[in-house]
């Protein structure tokens, strides 16, 4: 990927989250040079990022007047988000059979550090620390091709503002328990269900945060 591309496409990632959490409202203008000034970036690449998103449905070129941000429902990102719970599933139930006692041990060492932020009110080392327990399950399950696929529904997600979506914090702090026991007990059953859970959790909290804004 040339490095023209890279910035494209975390352009498209910015603006995505900024539209799933409600950061800009459905009938917004998205004015390239703000944006790109914004980002530190030439107008380029921004405009290339909003050729992404147009393609993906977020927003829509209006003849003369720009990039308009078209309306996300609830039920578009809990379908999102359904999707996410399932690969995210399967990739916990994979890692339930590999991950080592080490692994574990690092795993269980990331979450009391996660909840020990959650009580301190730091909310974006929480977001920091989930996505460093994610990351670990999900590399140790050895599946190239579901990570593919969860990756690609994971940019649907707002990683970079999900510290601001309420209640998002505690059920990291509090769900993630069920699925560290499950992968304790190299249970694949009970992983995949506790992760789905946990997922579709986020998902519901998102879609609520979405809607109000």
């Amino acid at each position: 990927m040339t490095d023209g591309r890279r910035r494209s496409d975390d352009v498209a990632s910015y603006v995505r989250d900024l539209i799933v959490s409600g950061g800009v409202a459905p009938g917004e203008f998205l004015r390239l040079e703000p944006l790109a000034q914004r980002l530190g970036l030439s107008v380029t690449p921004v405009r290339e990022a909003m050729g992404l998103l147009r393609g993906e449905g977020f927003v829509e070129l209006e003849p003369n007047r720009g990039f308009v941000v078209l309306p996300l429902s609830r039920s578009d990102i809990e379908d999102i988000y359904r999707v996410h719970a399932f690969v995210s599933g399967e990739l916990a139930a994979l890692a339930s059979r590999r991950l080592t006692a080490e692994a574990l041990d690092g795993l269980v060492a990331l979450q009391e550090e996660l909840v020990a932020a959650h009580r301190a009110g730091d909310a974006a080392r929480v977001a920091r620390l989930n996505h460093f327990f994610h990351r670990e399950i999900n590399r140790a399950a050895g599946s190239p091709r579901l990570l593919w696929f969860l990756r690609t529904a994971s940019r649907y997600a707002p990683r970079m503002f999900f510290s601001g979506v309420d209640g998002w914090a505690e059920a990291s702090a509090h769900d993630h328990e069920a699925i560290l026991t499950a992968l304790a007990d190299h249970d694949p059953d009970a992983a995949r269900t506790a992760m789905a859970d946990h997922v579709r959790h986020a998902g519901e909290l998102l879609a609520r945060h979405h809607e109000s804004r």
